[in-house]
């Protein structure tokens, strides 16, 4: 069904209706009959493909049809494959969340907007716990400025029946510039640990090489002093 839609997609040969046409190629334009065109097309064995229909007069390529349709299905393949999926996942919160529950949640949702997802946070109301809206919001805005590091607020919490909601969207750039950051600063940092595990290890073989030698020597001028 795809494959047929691009297909449908451009007249092709005779199926060009205009009476003239803008033949584009690497050597430049040319605005000529469509006869011209078709003529020329079969001289080089090559298709005329109408690639804008509502120019002025429509453009037109001579190319191999079958190419060209390759090249659309492919560049719409990479198209699609550069889109990223964003999936919104919700964190819900009580008006009374306590820290260990609350630094949890915080975790999950760096990770979920490290993942380039967007967070729905919210606190549940139950009951007579509406009195405590107030303390809602309070959690929800420390949850944002917890987040600022990772994440915009697309919308500031807002009271919707029992649910009070906080939309958050990932800082896409700051994330991974700040994670590709962080990852040079560790490799820098064990790099430089090997380095002092080395010269360590080193700095001992040769003191006890030294040591060795001293030694030798020690009971070398020992046993002469005995043979005189």
């Amino acid at each position: 069904m795809k494959n047929d839609n691009v297909k449908n997609r451009y007249r092709v040969n005779g199926q060009i209706r205009a009476r003239e046409v803008r033949v584009v190629s690497d050597d430049g334009a040319e605005v000529m009959p469509t006869r011209q065109a078709l003529d020329l097309a079969r001289q080089e064995g090559v298709d005329l493909v109408e690639i804008s229909p509502n120019a002025q007069p429509p453009v037109c390529r001579l190319i191999d049809y079958s190419k060209f349709l390759y090249q659309q299905k492919k560049r719409q393949k990479e198209m699609r494959q550069k889109q990223v999926k964003v999936e919104v996942k919700e964190i819900r919160f009580g008006p009374q969340t306590d820290d260990h529950d609350y630094n949890f949640k915080l975790k999950h949702a760096k990770e979920f907007l490290s993942e380039g997802n967007k967070v729905r946070a919210y606190v549940f109301f139950r009951g007579r716990s509406i009195l405590f809206k107030e303390q809602g919001e309070v959690l929800l805005l420390r949850f944002a400025n917890d987040l600022e590091e990772y994440a915009k607020v697309e919308q500031m919490p807002k009271l919707e029946g029992k649910k009070m909601f906080l939309f958050l969207a990932p800082k896409k750039v700051s994330v991974v510039k700040q994670s590709q950051q962080k990852r040079d600063r560790l490799a820098a940092e064990k790099a430089a640990k090997e380095q002092a595990k080395i010269k360590a290890a080193e700095e001992a073989k040769k003191n006890g090489m030294l040591a060795n030698a001293k030694g030798a020597d020690a009971l070398q001028k020992l046993a002469d002093n005995i043979e005189e």
